[in-house]
Parts: C-alpha cells; sequence; structure tokens
C-alpha cells in the first residue's frame, strides 16, 4: 500500500512524497481512512511509528475541503482544528508537521505554549489561524484572557493522552472539553494504551474506531537494548568511556531529576564531552537552543529529563542512554522510542547499579523481555557494595535500599510496582518529585478584572525552585522545640505552613504565590 492508495489530495501526497516517504506505516494505514470516514478514533502504537502523520494528513484533507469558518464581525478566520500536546516540545514538533504536510495548502496554523510572552501569540491569533496546537496551560490561559475563540472547532486531537494523564493534566483536559462545541471529531492518539486511557476514552469519545497496531507498552524491535551492570560511583566514567569507545556524536542522556541532568552536564563538560541539559527548569530558549543544536550534531550530548521524551523527534538518532533507570516504567519505553523511529535502527544503553534492579524487573515485566546484561572490567559493582535508597529530597526515598526504611515510600509506593495502582511510581511521590515540571505554573499576567483561577499543573510551564517534601513527625510527648531568638514552637520562615507550601495548599510548590496585579490570592495554610 502507498500513501496515494489512502485518499489523500495530490497537494498532500506531494509534500507526503517530498519527504521521501511513499508508504504508509501501519498506524498512518489504519487511522488515515478512519480519521477521514468522520468518526472519532481511539489510536495506539509503539512510539516513533508515526502517530502524528496519522491525523495531520487527514485532518488537513477534510480541512481544505471544506468552506473556511470567519467570525462575521471581524471576517477573521476561526480555529476549525485544535491539537492538544503535554509539552512544549512535543507542541512545536506538531505544528511543524503540520507546516510540512500542508505546505501546498492555504491553510494557517500556530503554535502557543507557556514559557514565552503572550503578545505574539495573541497577534497570531488576532489575524486568523485554522489548526492550533497547543498545551492545556497557555491555551486556557487564552482563553480565560479572551484572546481565544473555540466555538467554530470541528477537530478535537488529544496527543500523547498517557503523558496527560500521568502529568496530572485530567482536570485541564476537563477544562478544555468543556469551552469546546459539542459537535466535533475527537481523536485520541498514545503511545502506551493502558486501562486508564480507554477509560479516558469512554467518556471523551463517541463510539470510537479502535485501532492498537502493537501490544501494550512494547519497545520497537529496531532498536537494540542492552544493561551494563556498573558500581554505584563509576556511571559518570563509564558514560564517558562508551561515548570515546564507540566514537558517539550524538547522545541522548536521560536522568531521574533536573539537578542530576544539571550536575551530570557540569561534569561532561568538564571531562571534554560538549553537552547541554534540557528540563523544565530551563528557559524556553535555553531548551529549543541546546535542541536545535543537537539535531545539526553541534551537540555530542543533550542530557534530558523525562519531560522532553515525547518532544524530541530526531531522524536517526543512534543512542539512547539511561544514566539513571526510571522509576516508573512505562517511562523506559518512551525514552528508549527516541531511537529506532520510523524502522530505522537504534541502541538503547542503560546503566543500572544496584540501588536500580527493582525498576530494571518492573520495566523487563512491563515489556516482557529480559534485557541482556553486560559488565565492563574496571566499572562493575564493587566487592561488598550494596543497595542504598535512592534520594529525592531530604527524606524522599525510593528504590531497593528504600524498603522498610524510615523515609522509603519502600516498593508499594515509590518504585511503581505493577499490581499497586495505576502510575503508582510517579502519584505516590510527593508533588516535588512527580515528573520533571509536572506541577509547575506558567500562568501568565492576569489583565486587570480578568478572572483568576488558581494554578494548574503543567510541564509548559517555568519551573519553581525544587523543594523538599513536608513531612510531619509528631511526638506529643515530647516539650516543644525551641528556636533560637523566638517563642517556643513557632513556625519557621521555610516550613510547610508558608502560604501555598503545606501539602493542603492550592499553590503548592509554586515559586512566588504574592499577589500581582490581577493576579491570584496567596493561598492560606489549612
Amino acid at each position: 500500500m502507498n500513501f496515494s492508495d489512502l485518499g489523500l489530495a495530490e497537494p498532500l501526497l506531494r509534500a507526503v512524497r517530498e519527504q521521501g516517504y511513499e508508504t504508509p506505516t501501519p498506524i498512518q494505514a489504519q487511522a488515515i481512512p478512519a480519521v477521514l470516514e468522520g468518526g472519532d478514533l481511539l489510536a495506539g502504537a509503539q512510539t516513533g511509528t508515526g502517530k502524528t502523520a496519522g491525523f495531520t494528513l487527514p485532518m488537513l484533507h477534510r480541512l481544505a475541503h471544506e468552506p473556511v469558518v470567519r467570525d462575521p464581525r471581524t471576517n477573521r478566520v476561526k480555529i476549525r482544528a485544535l491539537i492538544l500536546t503535554p509539552t512544549r516540545e512535543l507542541a512545536a514538533q506538531v505544528e511543524e508537521s503540520v507546516r510540512t504536510y500542508g505546505k501546498y495548502l492555504t491553510l494557517k496554523s500556530m503554535v502557543i505554549f507557556g514559557g514565552v510572552g503572550m503578545q505574539p501569540q495573541v497577534d497570531g491569533l488576532r489575524r486568523g489561524v485554522d489548526i492550533l496546537v497547543a498545551t492545556p496551560g497557555r491555551l486556557l490561559d487564552h482563553h480565560q484572557q479572551g484572546t481565544l475563540d473555540l466555538s467554530a472547532v470541528q477537530f478535537f486531537v488529544l496527543d500523547e493522552a498517557d503523558r496527560m494523564l500521568d502529568m496530572g493534566f485530567i482536570h485541564d483536559i476537563r477544562k478544555v472539553l468543556a469551552i469546546l462545541p459539542p459537535r466535533r471529531q475527537n481523536l485520541l492518539f498514545s503511545a502506551t494504551f493502558s486501562d486508564e486511557i480507554k477509560e479516558l476514552a469512554d467518556r471523551l469519545l463517541n463510539q470510537p474506531a479502535l485501532i492498537e497496531v502493537a501490544r501494550r507498552n512494547a519497545a520497537a524491535d529496531t532498536v537494540a537494548q542492552t544493561v551494563y551492570m556498573v558500581g554505584r560511583d563509576r556511571k559518570k566514567d563509564l558514560l564517558k568511556e562508551l561515548i570515546e569507545r564507540g566514537d558517539w556524536h550524538q547522545v541522548l542522556v536521560f536522568t531521574r531529576t533536573k539537578h542530576g541532568a544539571n550536575k551530570l552536564t557540569d561534569w561532561l563538560n568538564a571531562n571534554g564531552v560538549t553537552a547541554m541539559a534540557i528540563h523544565g527548569n530551563k528557559s524556553q530558549s535555553a531548551r529549543t537552543k541546546a535542541l536545535a543544536e543537537f539535531k545539526t550534531g553541534d551537540l555530542r550530548v543533550l542530557v534530558a529529563t523525562d519531560i522532553a521524551a515525547r518532544g524530541i523527534d530526531i531522524e536517526e538518532l543512534p543512542h539512547v542512554v539511561n544514566y539513571e533507570m526510571p522509576n516508573v516504567p512505562e517511562d523506559y519505553v518512551h525514552r528508549i522510542g527516541r531511537t529506532g523511529r520510523a524502522g530505522a535502527s537504534g541502541e538503547a544503553i542503560s546503566l543500572v547499579c544496584l540501588d536500580e534492579e527493582d525498576f530494571l524487573r518492573d520495566i523487563e515485566k512491563l515489556i516482557k523481555r529480559q534485557i541482556p546484561r553486560q559488565k565492563i572490567p574496571g566499572f562493575e559493582p564493587p566487592v561488598g557494595e550494596r543497595a542504598e535508597p535512592i534520594v529525592l529530597g531530604h527524606r524522599m526515598t525510593i528504590g531497593a535500599g528504600a524498603r522498610g526504611g524510615r523515609g522509603g515510600a519502600g516498593r508499594a509506593g515509590a518504585t511503581g510496582r505493577p499490581g499497586h495502582a495505576p502510575q503508582a511510581g510517579r502519584r505516590d511521590l510527593p508533588r516535588e518529585h512527580r515528573q520533571d515540571g509536572a506541577h509547575r505554573h506558567d500562568r501568565a499576567p492576569a489583565r486587570p478584572g480578568a478572572n483568576t483561577t488558581a494554578a494548574r499543573p503543567s510541564a509548559d510551564r517555568p519551573a519553581a525552585r525544587e523543594r523538599a517534601p513536608m513531612r510531619l513527625d509528631l511526638d506529643l510527648s515530647a516539650p516543644p522545640p525551641r528556636r533560637e531568638g523566638g517563642r517556643q514552637g513557632a513556625p519557621s520562615h521555610g516550613g510547610g505552613a508558608r502560604a501555598g507550601q503545606g501539602h493542603g495548599g492550592r499553590g503548592h510548590g509554586a515559586p512566588d504565590q504574592r499577589r500581582g496585579p490581577g493576579g491570584p490570592r496567596p493561598q492560606r495554610p489549612r
């Protein structure tokens, strides 16, 4: 089967041919006809198999053959298609695909996300847009401030829906659905196909066609996976050894935390390996610069947290390294899915110390295969080394060494072991340690008089400074602690009782809750 057999318009086929594609992938071959028929769709496939083109091409075809909708007062083109993504990088990537495949059509598209100024986005929306790609937080910002009209939306695409749920966007999704017209075509695409995704589909979709071209949570067969067992303190040296021995020039390295990404980046640069980090604490300009240099090959190593796992699409990326194993098994599939894309071959290397063996077993259980293990002399775990807790904060510990520990979340919680609540590994963590940026606030300053709402979690917002989780260890038999220079028992300024920092505060984790012009009121501790 060729793309020409799918019933797409000639301008789209011309753009596809220019990209070097003739044969559709399995997800494209099934999704494109289903979308052209006009019904709702629930589609799942391995990451890197062409899901974006699977909904972009038929959507462009249908929009091109239907009349443009204009505002009767301003004659402005109204938005007819909305694509919602979880991260900035993925939003930019999807909108680039829309422009690439629609280059011979007269349709207009744009992308909006947080971390950048709103005014250029407002100006673009005023000029009129047919297709809008957005992240949830910034989309709701524009709607709240009256700069966005979604009343004419005919197509709604929820891309990477599993990541949306994983990052706590369900409430934002519901708010978006509430402002969309009831009659529309809904498309839900996902890299993994969990029971939670099907539950969301039951509420969102109307008698959808169901496409699942691969078994759930499977890694692509084109990715060669290898585990190197390594001593806890030898990971950096082993990574440098593998890069130099293999003469690798484009390596995507994943860490568990933003601090770990920065620390590893500094070490690599200090030891002669050019590297940059990309995560939620980086400004949008820094993230864009790092990704652009990595794509062109000017940057040898890009160190990323899981927030970037869905937004990095690089043709023939040869190497992905799990410098730290993810504590949520599904994240492993998304990480290594950055290589071996579109049928190309790739290599996924995991550096595993004794502390992470539980994570490795959970991953192997998820993907239903054992990953080959290797040891390199001089880097293997030293004799007598034992598993230790992995510390994410002052009191939060995970991993094999955390079992039964005083501050540890243990196997049932922090390791995300299958058999417990869905995504337990992420959701059982305190908010400070959920995946990078998942609870951050990027609410733009509201115009005076505009209604404001409590800040929502979003990966497309600038990250707040990391805080240690608050833990209350109460001993009622002991006298209250005495503070130097103050009365007994008075809370310190850095404690969890500060507005928005306690577990009951709605503004939890926000960098600054002080009221600004039109901004939200600071939350009182409850």
